[in-house]
């Protein structure tokens, strides 16, 4: 009799296991270190449920996947035992080269270095160690494989990384905005011509799908008190920076000291085994630790960020002006009698943006009764016409008042 697992998942209910190489991945090392990396990096402290984890999300996918292959197969779309078992594979380990706080330290410690990047040369290594069994999960993975529909299941604007991520983050935050149909939008997926499109009648799901996803944003990815958290984090490693070149004593671990010291942006075995050494606890562990350090700047945002003592943020539709941001430094330094130059890790201004739908990128089809293919954001339904392809762009102002 075959093994098989049963994992009992908060959102979806009773998660079934029941592949050899599936096991093999959710009991390896680099798998289990996904508990240790916050889904939402710092959201928590704005919405307290949302401590799950990125082990949480990618048993979530691989369960929509389950669902979406199961679909297919109804419908008479073509895919065998090995490429549903690699395509199962390939989403289990689409996000496992997430980081420290996941997408709130992407590019700071490992600069201009992508998680994409660091999931395939992980998956790369599974392969060496599991004698070449991930190879087609890694064909499916870089789109390299015939079968186009197998990628897009994963990386696409209708992935089921999305619909999970929705899903799960809205289930985890309370945030009603961001739940939407999954189980629907998986029952109108269709394969045309060797490509993902969504039946006619999905439309209106679609259609909740896209603005689920911008609420979400604007409501929690984006959140102005979530980016103030995310900014400061980001800061206290600047300063870390900052503070090794001057050859000042901090604690670090060896692997934290790789990335913000020694890291050249070559993702030899060397870094990667540094990488898979980090995670969440050592990052908030260092932070605790540099608290206390001599280092003032240092110091008062590692005891802001623990203490929730976080910066102010003020967000509009038009950039700050040099006057408004010197007026905020002033006043900051009035309060902490820091420098001029010191003062900027306290005030500072950047920008978010937000697009419902990248109509250059992966694009979603409906097929219609009569055969006929329309992208979404062509259609004639007005509420998709005008809203789905346009940016939003926010202006934010960091300060302490």
């Amino acid at each position: 009799m075959a093994k098989q697992k049963i994992i009992n998942d908060p959102v979806y209910g009773f998660i079934t296991i029941n592949d050899p190489l599936i096991f093999d991945i959710i009991a390896h090392p680099f798998y289990q270190r996904l508990r240790r990396i916050h889904q939402m990096a710092l959201a928590y402290l704005v919405y307290p449920g949302a401590v799950h984890t990125r082990l949480h999300h990618s048993l979530g996918a691989y369960h929509l996947m389950c669902n979406a292959i199961n679909e297919l197969k109804t419908k008479g779309v073509e895919i065998t035992a090995e490429e549903e078992t690699a395509v199962k594979a390939a989403i289990l380990l689409h996000d496992v080269g997430h980081g420290p706080y996941s997408h709130a330290l992407e590019n700071v410690l490992l600069p201009g270095v992508h998680h994409e990047a660091i999931s395939l040369r992980i998956m790369e290594h599974l392969n060496a160690e599991m004698d070449g069994k991930l190879q087609l999960a890694i064909s499916i993975f870089t789109n390299n494989y015939p079968k186009k529909f197998l990628y897009q299941l994963i990386s696409g604007q209708l992935d089921v990384d999305r619909m999970d991520y929705l899903t799960r983050d809205s289930f985890f935050t309370g945030v009603s905005e961001g739940v939407i149909g999954y189980d629907r939008i998986i029952k109108m997926l269709v394969v045309l011509d060797g490509e993902l499109m969504v039946e006619e009648k999905g439309i209106y799901s679609i259609e909740k799908f896209l603005v689920s996803r911008r609420q979400m944003y604007w409501q929690v990815y984006l959140h102005k008190t979530v980016l103030a958290a995310e900014q400061m984090l980001k800061k206290i490693v600047e300063r870390v920076k900052y503070l090794m070149d001057k050859e000042v004593d901090l604690f670090l671990n060896p692997s934290l000291h790789f990335f913000l010291k020694e890291f050249n942006g070559n993702l030899n075995e060397e870094a990667l085994n540094h990488f898979l050494h980090l995670d969440d606890v050592d990052m908030e562990y260092a932070i605790k630790c540099w608290s206390s350090h001599s280092d003032k700047v240092l110091s008062t945002l590692c005891n802001n960020l623990l203490n929730r003592k976080l910066l102010k943020v003020k967000i509009q539709a038009v950039p700050f002006t040099e006057a408004e941001l010197k007026e905020k430094a002033k006043e900051a330094q009035f309060l902490l009698s820091f420098s001029e130059e010191e003062i900027n890790y306290f005030v500072f201004t950047g920008e978010t943006k937000n697009t419902l739908y990248k109509t250059g990128d992966e694009r979603i089809n409906i097929l219609y009764k009569d055969g006929s293919v329309k992208d979404i954001s062509d259609i004639t339904d007005p509420l998709i016409h005008k809203t789905v392809a346009a940016q939003v762009k926010k202006f934010y102002i960091c300060s302490i008042t």
